[in-house]
């Protein structure tokens, strides 16, 4: 394992920065230090550091253990996880990864080394070793759930590692790697939103004979989520995620700026969002999140649905939009149609810009013992652009027999489902809504697999599952034994492949947190 020389650590820090934008001096010197990271967080933070060990355990060397410390594989190791915190705020600032081959330790070090709470580089000092560190990696990581818990973050939040080894006598003496978050260390303000995407249930009038069209039902989601942070810049600058993710952000980002005036702009990351174009509101989520972190970042306080406007979101469904504000299980009464400013003919959100979100008639929590299957198959992307306002132009108007019992599936049976935790109720009524309406016309246009997996997913126990919006996403409810209803999808998608997901609503909207 060739250690990286000055150059080397250079470009490691040019490439995380394409990742996560600029680091600031601080976040470079922890990454590029030679030295005791202790005695400088204890310098930048102006209090001692103490350590929490969590894992000290003799274990066998796996094969990367045994290259990073030229050791043979299976040799003992000394395997220590430990937390470096400040001692006054009791904040995690590092999470520390060692690995020690026992044979190359002297009896009096070993000992210090195996007892808890005792900072490596004191350990090193303590026995007057000579040493020396050299840096063999630095990049970035998600949190996952370990890390998030360890320092109050969200599990898709970027982490900033850094691998060396400590050399003595010409040999490793311990590989470590260090971790902390990218928002930690930083010289400015910034800004994470945390938000939801959705699964829609179905619209429930695309006939418009009432002098109403759209509604919407819909549950947010916890996860898959859409995550970001922004800093003030000059102009926007986005990083992460796929090309079209940061086409979004750049969108929604410009038409904030113009549209409230503000004065600058902001660099942007993109630590997660969900499948572009897969029936899970992602491009409603990714929009609301990156308006609300620039209205953050500038103390422009302007509610959610002005904000929907401004990016052109929720001029069909307002299911996305209510999720990001207030989460839950979401009914929303659609648009005034066919008068002097309302709209005019049908289409969706994506092409009916200048809208406002519809209201929204009823808000529920939804129940925390109940699951939510997800279920994405590789098939080709849900209807959007073009051929999804072609769709409502032909498909539109819908019988109004179907809106009818629709509605009353809606009014009689999901909503009394959901109020009153039966769940069997509630799912049988999510079955039935996809055979009426508008949604009947989506499930129709799916690959054949959609329909598979609608009917595997009942028989296999899910008390209800259903189409999310155009798809391909599908999706399943249930309160137990929801593996065994994955199991039954993941046959069905044999070659095909997918996603496979079990999750839960989410009963609050969007997360801001500012950072410094």
């Amino acid at each position: 394992m060739e250690p990286l020389t000055a150059d080397g650590i250079s470009e490691k820090l040019r490439e995380i920065e394409q990742r996560v934008g600029r680091l600031s001096p601080m976040q470079k010197v922890l990454i590029g230090t030679d030295g005791s990271v202790t005695n400088l967080l204890e310098m930048a933070t102006g209090h001692p550091v103490t350590i929490t060990t969590r894992v000290q355990d003799i274990v066998a060397a796996d094969p990367e253990a045994a290259a990073a410390l030229d050791i043979e594989p299976g040799d003992e190791v000394n395997h220590r996880i430990v937390e470096l915190k400040d001692s006054v705020t009791g904040e995690v600032l590092i999470y520390a990864v060692s690995r020690t081959p026992l044979r190359r330790l002297a009896p009096e070090f070993r000992q210090d080394l195996m007892r808890a709470d005792i900072p490596i580089g004191r350990i090193l000092c303590r026995h007057r070793i000579e040493s020396r560190r050299e840096i063999t990696d630095a990049r970035v990581i998600q949190a996952g759930t370990d890390l998030a818990r360890t320092f109050n973050v969200h599990r898709f939040e970027s982490m900033l590692s850094r691998e060396y080894r400590i050399i003595h006598r010409d040999e490793p003496l311990i590989a470590i790697e260090e971790i902390f978050p990218c928002t930690a260390f930083a010289d400015d303000i910034r800004v994470l939103v945390d938000a939801p995407s959705r699964i829609h249930i179905t619209l429930l009038d695309m006939n418009g004979a009432s002098g109403r069209v759209d509604g919407g039902v819909g549950v947010a989601l916890d996860e898959p989520g859409c995550v970001i942070d922004a800093r003030k810049g000059p102009g926007i600058d986005v990083r992460g995620g796929d090309e079209a993710a940061r086409r979004r952000v750049i969108e929604a980002a410009r038409a904030v700026t113009e549209g409230l005036g503000l004065p600058g702009g902001a660099e942007i990351t993109v630590h997660a969002v969900a499948r572009q174009h897969a029936g899970l509101g992602s491009g409603t989520q990714i929009a609301l999140a990156t308006a609300a972190a620039l209205c953050r970042l500038y103390d422009r306080d302007v509610p959610v649905p002005e904000l929907a406007r401004i990016v052109g979101r929720g001029g069909t469904s307002g299911i996305g939009t209510a999720a990001f504000e207030q989460g839950g299980f979401i009914l929303d009464g659609g648009h005034r149609f066919g008068s002097p400013g309302s709209k005019q003919d049908f289409r969706p959100s994506a092409a009916s810009r200048g809208i406002a979100p519809p209201p929204v008639l009823a808000r529920h929590r939804f129940p925390e013992d109940w699951r939510i299957l997800l279920i994405t198959p590789e098939t080709s992307a849900g209807a959007h652009g073009r051929q999804e306002v072609d769709i409502f132009r032909t498909h539109c108007p819908v019988p109004l027999n179907e809106v009818r019992e629709l509605c009353h599936e809606v009014l009689m049976r999901m909503l009394p489902g959901l109020v009153e935790h039966d769940l069997d109720l509630f799912g049988s009524a999510i079955n039935r809504t996809q055979c009426l309406g508008f949604k009947k016309v989506e499930v129709a246009m799916q690959h054949p697999i959609v329909p598979a997996l609608l009917e595997a997913m009942v028989q296999a126990g899910a008390a209800g599952a259903g189409l999310s919006s155009f798809g391909p996403t599908v999706y399943a409810v249930g309160d137990t034994d929801m593996q065994s209803v994955a199991r039954a999808a993941t046959e069905v998608l044999g070659d095909c492949g997918g996603s496979v997901l079990i999750t839960r609503a989410r009963n609050s909207g969007a997360a801001i947190h500012g950072i410094t």
